[in-house]
């Protein structure tokens, strides 16, 4: 790989998509980068169904009220055990590697109309670049001084559905956790910010953790996330699928 590159396609189920940042300098590459994650996370639902039923669980399950409610119920353990049920897994430890990947997915779905989970600048929805592949794949290639990264997948009828929601997720982790050296986000900075909140368990917790949120001050678009992610991580919970937990399901059984 010569010369710096950093570039995304994505053919697949119908869907053909891809692109590059306008200019490969550091703000545009943020940028592309969290288009890239709004993309990658919004297909990946569609390929767990063969293990988690996606589909009759948000229909099912749904959690309403106040947001402070909301919260409230997406991390008790009976909203946890509801879960289970639509895991198509009988073994204990393998249901909870999956156990943690649906539970992402129901806080995506009860919370997407009161927090901007999405990064504000959009999905990659047209092919703006030529592919480098005409098979079915997934592309994620990167380039850009001391940073390289590739993560690829062809995809032919023998590949696992689970295998392409793995990397899915693994490229969404990537975007998430590169963006703020390239957006001059300070990490920091939002820890600090909720460094009073540990567990957060009761209601009155629940509520003084919101009313913190609400109070802090994102200094450009893409770092709000990050307080939204910081924010529930205090309840357990995380708006990002852990790659590591479908890999580890996918080597266990083979």
């Amino acid at each position: 790989m010569t010369g710096d590159i950093v570039e995304f396609t994505l053919k697949l189920g119908g869907l053909e998509v891809g692109e590059a940042p306008k200019e490969l300098r550091e703000d545009q590459i943020a940028i592309f980068l969290a288009r890239v994650s709004n993309t990658v996370r919004h297909e990946i639902p569609k390929y767990l169904q063969e293990r988690i039923d996606v589909d009759r669980m948000l229909k099912e399950l749904t959690i309403n009220g106040a947001l402070e409610e909301k919260l409230k119920k997406l991390k008790s353990p009976g909203t946890s055990r509801k879960i289970n049920s639509y895991i198509l897994e009988d073994d204990r430890k393998l249901k909870k590697l999956l156990l943690d990947v649906a539970k992402v997915i129901l806080v995506w779905n009860t919370l997407k109309d009161d927090l901007p989970i999405d990064f504000p600048v959009g999905k990659i929805s047209e092919l703006k670049i030529t592919p480098r592949y005409k098979e079915d794949h997934i592309n994620f290639t990167a380039k850009y001084g001391r940073w390289i990264v590739v993560k690829r997948l062809i995809i032919d009828e023998k590949t696992p559905k689970l295998d392409i929601a793995r990397l899915l997720a693994s490229i969404n982790e990537t975007a998430v956790n590169k963006i703020p050296e390239f957006a001059g986000i300070d990490i920091g900075r939002i820890r600090e910010h909720f460094r009073d909140f540990k567990k957060v368990k009761k209601e009155e917790e629940i509520k003084r953790l919101m009313e913190k949120f609400r109070s802090f001050k994102p200094t450009n678009e893409l770092e709000v996330r990050y307080a939204i992610s910081e924010m529930i991580s205090k309840l357990g919970l995380s708006i990002d699928i852990p790659s590591k937990n479908l890999e580890k399901y996918l080597e266990k059984t083979g």
